[in-house]
């Protein structure tokens, strides 16, 4: 809905309880794609004498009842938004049928249709599309759902809880009833309807009831939701086990859509999958496919107790279930697959996503006070720092205490909308431990930078000073101390030569002093990266080393060589952009050297070392620097890779040929380990331009018996460019031109692959009828990808990039304003960026206010151009 209004914020101050209660909600859907009536029956208690506000959107109000007794147009009030009852008896049953269109619902927000199924998506104001209601998450009531539609085209007919009832219905139609006998607010409703493959399989519970488990898919791609349900069963078991957590539905459902804003959402008992990250096998999927799949397969079951038992009081709360679940995910994935492996991928994702986010104009605390769009909020803030936070939380109190706050948790504030505060009392309950200060983290927006410098004792101690700063964040000028657990420990040349301690950060700065140490040392600080900051050092390069060779602690010994990467990539990119090649660097063969060590030690496991060869991103070293070309910074990226594999060359050509196996694909961590270490070998060859390259990407491409394998080698070819690409991406596409999940890779390489038209090349693709414009994984894939993965043409000196882009976030917005929000984001960077191109996307951020736009791309637009 356009406006030429300014909307109004929505501000967490504001907050009051709701009005009235549901006792219970009744819904009676009648499924036709072009007019389905939906009957709701609302058993409401009037808690304050206010009028009854219900929230409602492009849908037709056909009759209003109250206690049998049908509504005259005068006794209620109806606008855009809005039904309201101006006054209610204390307790009463009201009626409401509506009628809307799901097949024209391009939002995908509310009841729609997405490949001739009908779907829900009602996190988090979706469920008022579909009728009128108090659509908030504090409003909870048991539902009872019947579902009634025409038995040839939706055999299947599911909703959210326990199936109670089924039968015909008459002229070829039947029903179902179902009841979800737990509280949930209106965002957890859940109705599938239409023709599915199922997947069966079962759990038997701690307590040992068996639970049956489903898997709906697309016909014919049963056998692609295999691995899903061995990720659900496992996250079942793990969320017993670390967490207490036992399974309380009769069923648990999964169903695949192909059209999905989300990755995935977690309706009680009825789960909705984007199909992108439910479907898997060898041949269409990657390792990383198989390694989110099982991470959100988790994510949205852990959901059943933080997020659904216990749900958040108002949309500013949405950390509480979001971070707590990240966190509990995360630590599922690192059980998996690997501590120090998940750990590096997990901080790897927090810097490249969310410490740009926290270092610019869209900066909000991880708990906002205002929003003009909650959509808008789930960002890696919410989600990503949200589960920092957690993490800060649990190596403060320690493991066990941690443990006994979130049962306190679970406790005392099942079945309730809950806070941040009553979060947080629980586990100051347990640990008695004051937890005041700790809460600044939820309302202090930016990424606090924490200076460390030694300094010598007249007696030969050292003493270390730790000081903490934030910058100021737009809205939040003022900063205050956060509590920050600092892990650190005394690396010798040899390995460790003080065990590991914490240290807290409460006030701007703190010391510790250690005794006289004889050999040469240096200190590994914030180990396991103990803390969501940004870390400033006065460590030098021989320190670094050291700490790359020495360090016993995996992931600190990966981020030495990160750090010392991140200096090498800034100079050389601040001479690319002056034109002034700097001298040869003892930093640069000391590193290479460094990796080269890492690369030949058997202790460490492959998926290890491909991350530690893996350079930092453009994003990252892009926060280090100001008013730089960000195609410098790229080619800075390409500089290093290319130096160590001129260093590591013999290596890396044994190393490809060694890791090669012709054995029956596996997706478990240390096959995909070896796949990556390969890969990344075959990368950086092709780095250095070697001859080698082509032939061994061509050959791999051809013999591949997987997606990794097969995707890996399209990618380096289309990096070393010549004559054969287009050809190669053709052939491609033909092999694989009936998958649409693969044909979202396709599209993906296009848009993030040289071109020898230009932004013009893909433009065209924009416009081929291969291209899904109404769909988000293929919009996130061509638009998104070529954003965030295509510095050469996005930022493009003549700006054609930037325009191309702002064309299609505004037609996105025509249909589907969140995706559209969601893609603008790729502009926050630019007052990093040199001024000519800052002024370009300044032009382009006011085409964009200008134009009217939705309430989401609106508020993105207005707070990254900074009005």
């Amino acid at each position: 809905m356009r406006t030429d209004t300014a909307p109004t914020p929505t501000l967490l101050s504001d907050y009051t309880p709701p009005s009235h209660e549901l006792t219970s909600v009744y819904l009676d859907f009648n499924l036709e794609p072009e007019a389905t009536t939906v009957r709701s029956k609302l058993e409401v208690k009037r808690l304050r004498d206010e009028p009854l506000v219900l929230n409602g959107e492009n849908i037709m109000l056909k009759s209003v009842t109250l206690d049998g007794k049908k509504l005259k147009r005068s006794q209620y009030k109806l606008d855009q938004e809005t039904l309201t009852l101006p006054k209610t008896p204390e307790s009463f049953t009201l009626e409401i049928e509506t009628v809307c269109n799901p097949s024209a619902n391009s939002t995908l927000m509310g009841l729609y249709v997405s490949g001739g199924r009908f779907c829900t998506q009602c996190e988090a104001e979706g469920f008022r599309r579909i009728t009128y209601f108090p659509d908030r998450p504090d409003v909870m009531s048991v539902f009872t759902v019947r579902i009634e539609a025409e038995i040839e085209t939706y055999p299947y007919l599911l909703a959210n809880g326990n199936k109670i009832k089924e039968g015909g219905a008459g002229n070829g139609r039947h029903f179902a009833v179902w009841n979800d006998p737990f509280r949930k607010p209106a965002y957890l409703f859940a109705l599938v309807a239409g023709q599915f493959d199922v997947l069966e399989d079962s759990f038997t519970t701690m307590s040992g009831r068996h639970i049956p488990l489903e898997i709906f898919v697309d016909p014919g791609n049963a056998p692609q939701a295999e691995y899903a349900m061995d990720a659900l069963k496992r996250s079942m078991k793990w969320d017993e086990e670390a967490f207490g957590r036992e399974y309380d539905l009769d069923r648990f459902m999964i169903v695949a859509v192909r059209d999905f804003n989300f990755g995935a959402m977690e309706n009680k008992g009825l789960n909705i999958f984007n199909s992108a990250l439910l479907l898997a096998d060898a041949e269409s999927a990657t390792d990383m496919n198989f390694e989110r799949i099982e991470s959100v397969v988790a994510h949205e079951y852990f959901h059943n107790w933080s997020g659904n038992r216990v749900t958040c009081r108002d949309w500013f709360q949405l950390c509480l279930k979001e971070g707590f679940t990240v966190f509990r995910d995360q630590e599922f994935s690192a059980d998996q697959r690997g501590a120090a492996v998940q750990r590096i991928k997990d901080v790897r994702a927090l810097r490249a996503r969310q410490f740009a986010e926290d270092a610019g104009p869209l900066a909000h605390p991880v708990r906002p006070d205002s929003y003009l769009k909650i959509d808008n909020f789930y960002t890696a803030t919410i989600y990503e720092k949200g589960a920092e936070l957690i993490r800060m939380l649990k190596t403060i109190l320690g493991p066990k205490v941690f443990r006994a706050g979130s049962d306190l948790y679970f406790e005392k504030c099942d079945g309730t909308a809950a806070t941040v505060e009553q979060f947080l009392a629980c586990f100051q309950e347990v640990s008695g431990i004051d937890l005041a200060q700790f809460m600044i983290w939820y309302q202090q927006a930016g990424t606090p930078k924490v200076k460390v410098l030694r300094e010598a004792e007249p007696n030969g101690d050292t003493r270390l000073h730790f000081i903490q700063s934030t910058a100021p964040t737009p809205g939040q000028d003022k900063k205050h101390p956060l509590i920050i657990p600092i892990r650190w420990q005394i690396v010798g040349d040899d390995g460790p030569l003080s065990e590991p301690q914490i240290t807290p950060l409460q006030s701007s700065g703190t010391s510790v002093t250690y005794p006289k140490i004889d050999v040469p040392h240096s200190i590994s600080v914030l180990q396991d990266f103990s803390a969501p900051i940004v870390l400033e050092t006065d460590f030098s390069t021989e320190d670094l080393l050291r700490l790359m060779g020495a360090d016993p602690n995996p992931f600190n010994r990966w981020e030495a060589g990160q750090t010392l990467a991140r200096q090498l990539m800034a100079t050389m990119a601040k001479a690319i952009e002056s034109g002034e090649m700097p001298a040869a660097d003892t930093a640069l063969k000391g590193y290479c050297v460094a990796l080269q060590k890492t690369f030949d030690n058997p202790e460490f496991d492959n998926a290890f070392k491909a991350l530690a060869l893996t350079p930092p991103t453009a994003m990252e070293v892009l926060q280090t620097l100001n008013e730089i070309d960000p195609i410098a910074v790229q080619e800075a990226g390409k500089w290093l890779s290319r130096a160590v594999a001129d260093h590591m060359r013999d290596s890396l050509v044994e190393r490809y040929h060694a890791l090669s196996d012709t054995g029956q694909f596996s997706p478990d961590a240390a096959s995909a380990g070896r796949r990556a270490l390969r890969n990344r070998c075959l990368a950086l060859l092709a780095a250095r331009h070697d001859p080698l390259a082509a032939n061994l990407a061509q050959n791999q491409l051809s013999d591949a018996t997987n997606m990794t394998d097969e995707l890996a080698a399209l990618i380096t070819l289309t990096r070393l460019g010549g004559q054969r690409v287009e050809t190669t991406m053709e052939d491609f596409y033909t092999k694989w031109e009936k998958n649409p999940l693969v044909l979202d890779k396709w599209f993906s390489v296009q848009a993030m692959r040289p071109h020898a038209g230009g932004v013009q090349s893909i433009i065209r693709l924009a416009e081929t009828p291969r291209y899904e414009r109404n769909n988000p994984n293929r919009v996130r894939a061509l638009v998104g990808g070529f954003a965030m993965g295509n510095a050469d043409l996005f930022h493009k000196i003549d700006g054609s990039g930037y325009e191309f882009f702002t064309d299609q976030v505004l037609d996105m917005d025509s249909r589907n304003p969140q995706i559209a929000a969601r893609l603008l984001g790729a502009f926050e960077i630019w007052r990093k960026l040199d001024k000519r191109r800052q002024a370009m996307i300044a032009a382009e951020l006011d085409r964009i206010i200008a134009s009217k736009p939705s309430k989401n791309v609106l508020e993105i637009a207005q707070k990254t151009r900074g009005v």
